[in-house]
């Protein structure tokens, strides 16, 4: 019985305490909904009471929770219960109730609209005429009253107040009243000073027309005037005097939001947040702005000091994103250093501040920011070898082969070299990124295509601009083509040959303004120009010439391809093992670029070739095997490595890295273990496992389910691989580029300036530190600055292309469609060639069973470039 009496108590006690929450959800609901119709109201959305009364909380002293919503009366702190808001109005500040409300003096922007002066306004001393039926205390019978318009007689209701003539105030008129009259929708709220009022109806007034809604309390027009001595400028003050009365009168009206301490500690500690996120983009001066402090008056916050955010703010931050960092690398066995920053940016010139930061990449698939570097102009090998090596030491001590080696973006040939040839056990690569870039200047700098169309493009730019008939003649065909008009961007002499950038800009121009230009050859001024100047036959003939436009194409599309692959490297931050398919799609796309454009393919694969020989690292290969990524299922159902896409000489560089990275002892028995890989290869069912991929929610493109799944399978099923297993572990996790951390143009310049002094770079190293860790820990990487840009560029500021992406394919969508059918049809033909030459390869026909190969990964035909 006992038990049973226990049961039911805990019954109806659980049942109590879920009825309470309920009722606490409902109470936080209506409040909710009740501070949304306020906010609305007061911005002049809705009824003018809210204006008075404002809805609160009540809560359960014993549970604490939300129990009913109340409405308080700012004028004098009565509480009324909130179901009925517009009742409440009406009998608590409409009657009279409220002993504030009838005080409180109306500003400018809540006089209503009606040509009638309310006679609450009037002095009680006022005398009232006997000719008004209307008892004193109903306003609305009296309203209408006085708004009875035009066409009736002075006996039409209106109100009359007995008054002596001296008694009538009227505007003074002391300067020129047409050149400071506000027009407003409402009559003006007028004080005497005076014992008594005269209010007349409209058609008392002698002002008056015979038309309806007129208001003659100064004889004016329709709409009334208010006149001020100092213009419109004077309504600023008018406003600040009525607050200042309302204040004054009500001094227990709440002038804000309160908020409890706990409350004012976040969102302080949330605004530094942002400050150190966004540094060089927000000022700390610009805190203290007038503007700024109001706006924390408004929501309640006390001012925050730039002093505050400098030293002890940024002080504690720091501490603690360094500690976070160090708790980070202690618990990896192993990790990689990113160096980015050493090749300078096309904004950072000669003796200008530069900016390299050092980041830790660890096996887990994070990066942790670790220190910022300040390089002014050249930067020498030796210097950036030391820099290199000097964070190695500082994070690891003298257990130095925990770092696996360096990514970085410059000093290939000397720092990255040395320090792999000292260290064996270290892989130092050049990242790709800057490979793909360097790859347009190489293009420019070597291919004769690039160098006629550059040569071109000078000739005709520097035409358009510098003649002023034909530059007038283009900006007015450009206003009528495009709505907007503008030189044509022409690099500065010697840049074009050592950056193509400038150049590209060029090309943009002229292909965007095409329309333009071929309007301007057949307008009179360029017949004028064309008897003058001998060179315009020239220009004319080479604009009409189809293999101007189509070489000029031809540049736009090679640049754009490796741009959007070079841009989609620095988004998806490749891993080593990718490296050798990346250069192959790029080979293959190239391929497919000559063949629609009809350039010879000769001195464009040279140019590659070249240039991935300068990138190339032993670790490419060895990676590309080792990863389970890029396992190919054969004919007897094994998932095998990728050996036959190696060329011989790669084949032999996987042998050397990999008794170069274990001691001498297990050297004999890695090389064994690695035949063993080749020809047994993985499980199946891991191998399906590891190659499973997954729609990624934020991009819509198809990846990798798990990317840390090849280094898992290593560390955990194939660990009868000994000394190989050390091996791939190490490499596989390698990233291939150092853009790690990008830094923005506003950051540089805000770290240039106050680097100069001790104390200065230091706060510009701690507050880069705590700007680099937040983004990285939350893994956005977002470039303001071309955000800006794009949202400038949006017409009346709507994102038309976001809605319109989910119901249609996107340009770059079918662009990638049409990459793959000439990649497929590509792939397609080089079988057909190399079927005969490499029959003992076993290249599988197409549509054979390789579905699990990464999007990225080699198909049968791409090695061949390499051969």
């Amino acid at each position: 019985m006992a038990a049973t009496n226990a049961t039911t108590a805990a019954a109806v006690e659980s049942s109590a305490v879920s009825s309470d929450e309920l009722a606490a959800k409902a109470a936080h609901k209506r409040f909710e909904g009740l501070v949304m119709v306020r906010t609305k109201a007061i911005k002049g959305k809705g009824a003018w009471y809210w204006a008075h009364l404002e809805p609160i909380l009540v809560h359960n002293s014993d549970t604490g929770l939300p129990k009913a919503v109340k409405l308080r009366c700012s004028l004098c702190d009565a509480v009324f219960s909130a179901s009925n808001p517009s009742r409440t109005a009406s009998e608590h500040l409409k009657r009279g109730t409220c002993p504030n409300f009838a005080s409180v003096p109306k500003p400018i922007s809540s006089v209503p609209s009606s040509c009638s002066v309310s006679i609450a306004s009037v002095p009680h001393t006022a005398s009232i005429s006997p000719s008004s039926p209307q008892p004193p205390h109903n306003h609305r019978k009296r309203s209408s009253g006085s708004r009875g318009g035009g066409g009736g007689n002075a006996n039409s209701g209106g109100i009359v107040t007995s008054l002596s003539a001296h008694h009538v105030v009227t505007p003074l008129a002391i300067v020129d009243p047409s050149r400071f009259t506000v027009d407003l929708a409402y009559p003006p709220v007028v004080s005497f000073a005076s014992s008594s009022v005269v209010i007349a109806s409209a058609s008392a007034s002698p002002g008056a027309g015979g038309g309806g809604g007129g208001c003659g309390l100064y004889g004016h027009q329709q709409q009334q005037q208010l006149v001020l001595s100092g213009g419109k400028e004077d309504l600023g003050a008018l406003a600040m005097l009525e607050d200042s009365v309302k204040r004054l009168k009500s001094p227990k009206a709440s002038a804000g939001p309160t908020l409890n301490k706990a409350q004012i500690d976040s969102a302080l500690d949330f605004l530094a947040d942002w400050v150190y996120e966004c540094c060089g983009s927000v000022s700390f001066s610009s805190l203290e702005h007038p503007k700024f402090k109001a706006f924390l008056t408004q929501v309640g916050l006390p001012a925050i000091s730039r002093r505050e955010l400098v030293w002890s703010r940024l002080d504690g931050k720091y501490e603690e994103a360094r500690a976070e960092s160090e708790a980070k690398i202690r618990d990896a066995m192993f990790f990689q250093i990113a160096a980015d920053g050493w090749k300078s940016k096309d904004h950072v010139h000669v003796g200008e501040e530069n900016y390299v930061h050092l980041a830790v990449n660890l096996p887990n698939g994070t990066s942790v920011f670790r220190r910022a570097v300040f390089t002014t102009g050249y930067v020498p090998s030796k210097y950036a070898e030391e820099i290199m090596w000097e964070t190695i030491t500082e994070i690891c001590g003298n257990a130095v082969q925990q770092c696996v080696g360096i990514v970085s973006d410059k000093f290939k040939a000397k720092a990255l070299r040395n320090l792999e040839n000292q260290h064996h056990w270290m892989v130092n690569i050049c990242c790709q990124y800057q490979g793909f870039n360097s790859l347009i200047k190489d293009f420019g700098k070597e291919l004769p295509l690039f160098k006629n169309v550059t040569e071109n493009c000078l000739k005709l730019a520097n035409f358009i601009n510098n003649k002023s008939q034909i530059r007038h003649s283009f900006h007015k065909y450009q206003l009528q083509e495009y709505g907007h008009a503008g030189l044509l961007r022409v690099p500065l002499r010697g840049y074009e040959r050592s950056d193509f950038g400038p150049v590209y800009a060029m090309v943009e121009d002229i292909l965007s303004s095409a329309r333009a230009l071929q309007l301007v050859l057949l307008d009179e001024s360029y017949k004028v120009v064309l008897m003058e100047e001998p060179v315009s036959r020239e220009i004319e003939e080479m604009m009409r010439n189809p293999h101007f436009w189509n070489e000029l194409e031809a540049v736009n599309c090679l640049v754009k391809l490796i741009k959007a692959m070079a841009q989609e490297i620095e988004m998806e931050k490749p891993r080593v093992g990718q490296c050798l398919p990346l250069w192959d799609e790029l080979r293959v796309k190239v391929k497919d670029w000559c063949s629609k454009f009809h350039i010879v393919e000769g001195p464009v694969e040279k140019i590659i070739d070249r240039r991935f020989k300068k990138n190339y690292h032993p670790s490419w290969a060895a990676a590309f095997v080792l990863d389970p990524l890029y396992l190919i299922r054969d004919t007897s159902g094994k998932y095998l490595p990728p050996f036959k896409y190696l060329t011989t000489d790669q084949e032999k560089d996987v042998d050397k890295l990999i008794t170069r990275l274990v001691s001498r002892e297990e050297a004999h028995i890695a090389l064994m273990e690695l035949m063993k890989w080749r020809t047994e290869g993985l499980d199946p069912v891991y191998a399906q496992a590891v190659q499973l991929k997954q729609r990624d929610p934020n991009t819509g493109k198809i990846k990798i389910a798990n990317p840390q799944s090849s280094r898992l399978v290593w560390e955990t099923h194939l660990t009868e691989f000994k000394a190989l297993g050390k091996v791939a572990v190490r490499l596989i996790f390698l990233h291939a580029t150092s853009c790690v951390f990008k830094c923005s143009w506003s950051l540089l310049k805000w770290a240039s300036a106050h680097s100069h002094s001790r104390v200065g770079r230091d706060r510009a190293q701690k507050l880069v530190f705590v700007s680099a860790h937040s983004k990285m820990e939350k893994r956005e990487f977002p470039n303001d600055e071309d955000k800006d840009a794009e949202l400038f560029a949006m017409e009346n500021g709507e994102d038309d292309v976001l809605n319109e992406e989910h119901l249609m394919p996107t340009s770059l969508d079918l662009q990638d469609r049409h990459d793959k059918v000439g990649f497929d049809h590509t792939i397609s033909c080089r079988r057909q060639v190399l079927t005969t030459s490499r029959n003992n390869l076993g290249i599988p026909r197409t549509g054979a069973a390789v579905p699990a190969v990464s999007i990225s990964s080699p198909t049968p035909g791409l090695c061949a470039f390499r051969q």
